[in-house]
């Protein structure tokens, strides 16, 4: 999956899809550190195992986050967009449920009760972005779920080479097409300000997420 670069998608600077870039970039998943270690390293495959069956919990369901926003659908004009983008999660959603099959049981974990209930509240903040009432606020949501995917992505190769199995491309709107529609969306000034708000609570519910991958790998270092 390509990540967002605006010169090579030629989006204007200040347009609503740049500003989401740049949010993207200084807050998505690709600055944690648990997720750079995954990247960069080898990590040990009980640490895959646990992101993918975290992500899985969060992300692994149907309908998703996007699907709920195309549903609810409180900014009509992006609907057609929601649709394409609910698509093309369809196609990692399957991917985690085959990851999650294939890199074996949850790796015993001391808290494992607190983590299950984090998940959920992880899980529950999602879908309740994705029901907002706001215009624009599901759409900027989904829209950083995109772009945070990029990055995502590179776990679910890691762990897939780490089991043996090959991943199906993904099935994504072209990010010049996603850019071109969150320009056009966000054009006011008051739906880019919702846009921004979803995609800044999606990310930092990424991020809550990867803190508490961190945490569990580091309980199961100490024992």
């Amino acid at each position: 999956m390509e990540k967002w670069s605006n010169g090579a998608i030629g989006a204007r600077q200040g347009t609503a899809f740049d500003l989401l870039a740049a949010l993207v970039a200084s807050d998505g998943s690709g600055d944690h550190p648990h997720v750079r270690r995954m990247l960069a390293l080898r990590p040990p495959a009980r640490d895959l195992a646990d992101a993918i069956h975290a992500l899985c919990a969060v992300h692994g369901r149907h309908p998703g986050m996007i699907d709920e926003a195309h549903d609810h659908c409180a900014q009509p004009e992006a609907c057609d967009w929601l649709a394409k983008a609910g698509f093309g999660f369809a196609a990692e959603r399957g991917a985690l449920i085959q990851l999650a099959a294939a890199v074996g049981p949850l790796p015993s974990t001391p808290g494992q009760a607190e983590s299950e209930t984090a998940l959920a509240g992880v899980r529950h903040a999602v879908s309740m972005l994705a029901h907002s009432d706001r215009g624009g606020c599901a759409t900027g949501a989904a829209a950083a779920l995109v772009g945070d995917w990029a990055v995502i992505r590179g776990v679910l190769e890691a762990s897939a080479t780490s089991a043996g199995i090959d991943l199906a491309p993904g099935a994504w709107p072209s990010p010049r097409e996603t850019a071109e529609a969150i320009t056009a969306l966000g054009a006011s000034a008051a739906v880019e300000r919702a846009m921004m708000f979803g995609a800044r609570q999606l990310l930092a519910q990424h991020r809550g997420l990867w803190d508490l991958l961190e945490a569990r790998a580091a309980a199961r270092d100490r024992g």
